[in-house]
């Protein structure tokens, strides 16, 4: 029988690309202000699965955006929505009424009222898991997927890494598609996890500079520019007033944010603030900051959200070119594996 590692590729990818209705098991990670409708429509139209970043918005808003995003493309792509948004229940329901076809609960455990609505409405619904028990949890409780997301995405982000997560959770999860996120910048990277058992990844940070992305150049070229080092977690000086781990490119802004912490902290100390004060003095700092680098191009003092993928963002490319790229690095890996086990064949023969 002839080697074929497009075929072998795909058959790999084939569980998360049928779930997901798509030509490739890629997911776009879920970014504000970056992930509405032109990229979202850019990265389906290309074969992958776009997902939109509703985010903080009203449901008024977001059923704009879907059927902005339906005007652009008749292809599947899913809705990630905030478990803690005063309206969750809202959101499901504009999802369920423009007929998308899947829903991502994030940033906390799905409360069940809005898991029974996603169900009882007849669209999928994808989880984040952290851990292996919640995601046993999930599983139970109806989940159709999960994402595991390591630590080395951009944004907020958990304490473990995604090569950890996918050894804690992967041989374990079998009923229900895993996907995979966190640091993912080639293709070689997403072929070994789908061989341990994954049904595909998703990938926020080299869409976030594709030619589609509406962030601004100032935005995209500091991407191009940055290494993986660059991109840190933000940093808590106080353990009396936590700091949520939020992973994006050192600038002038993460630098006055520790200034701001010490002063902030000194007025406590003074009596000058109370702690209710001082932590919500520490919150809001950055508050609109992501707006003013991804919108405004402010990447200095604005929150440059960027995952440690982005020392492989060498260019801005077109949507349709990275997915390829993605393609033609895992089958390439293929193609080498299965030269080096022909030779090692001859060799012995």
């Amino acid at each position: 029988m002839s080697f074929d590692p497009g075929a072998e590729f795909d058959a790999l990818q084939a569980r998360g690309a049928a779930f997901l209705g798509t030509k490739i098991a890629i997911m776009g990670g879920a970014m504000s202000w970056v992930s509405e409708r032109h990229l979202v429509a850019a990265i389906s139209n290309a074969g992958g699965f776009g997902v939109i970043a509703c985010g903080a918005m009203p449901p008024e808003m977001l059923e704009k955006e879907i059927a902005g995003t339906q005007a652009l493309t008749d292809k599947p792509f899913g809705v990630n929505l905030i478990t803690m948004h005063p309206k969750l229940d809202e959101l499901v329901q504009v999802c369920l009424r423009a007929n998308v076809g899947h829903i991502v609960l994030a940033g906390g455990i799905p409360p069940g009222p809005a898991v029974r609505a996603v169900k009882d409405g007849g669209a999928k619904l994808i989880a984040f898991a952290p851990a292996l028990v919640l995601a046993k949890r999930f599983v139970k409780s109806g989940v159709d997927a999960l994402v595991i997301e390591g630590s080395e995405a951009g944004g907020h982000i958990g304490p473990v890494s995604l090569s950890v997560l996918a050894q804690e959770i992967l041989p374990h999860i079998k009923e229900i598609p895993v996907f995979v996120a966190g640091g993912l910048g080639r293709g070689e990277a997403i072929l070994g996890y789908l061989e341990m058992g994954a049904a595909g990844a998703q990938l926020g940070t080299r869409f976030a500079a594709s030619v589609e992305s509406i962030a601004h150049e100032n935005f995209k070229k500091a991407f191009v520019r940055a290494n993986a080092r660059d991109a840190i977690p933000s940093i808590q000086l106080d353990e009396r007033f936590p700091v949520i781990p939020v992973r994006g490119l050192v600038n002038e802004g993460t630098k006055t944010f520790l200034r701001h912490q010490a002063e902030t902290v000194q007025k406590f100390q003074n009596g000058e603030l109370d702690k209710i004060q001082a932590q919500l003095a520490i919150e809001h700092f950055w508050a609109g900051a992501l707006r003013r680098a991804v919108i405004d191009g402010d990447v200095e003092g604005g929150s440059v959200m960027a995952g440690q993928s982005v020392g492989m963002v060498t260019a801005i490319q077109p949507v349709v070119e990275i997915l390829a790229e993605l393609r033609d690095q895992a089958v390439a890996a293929l193609v080498a594996r299965e030269q080096t086990r022909r030779n090692a064949q001859i060799s012995h023969a």
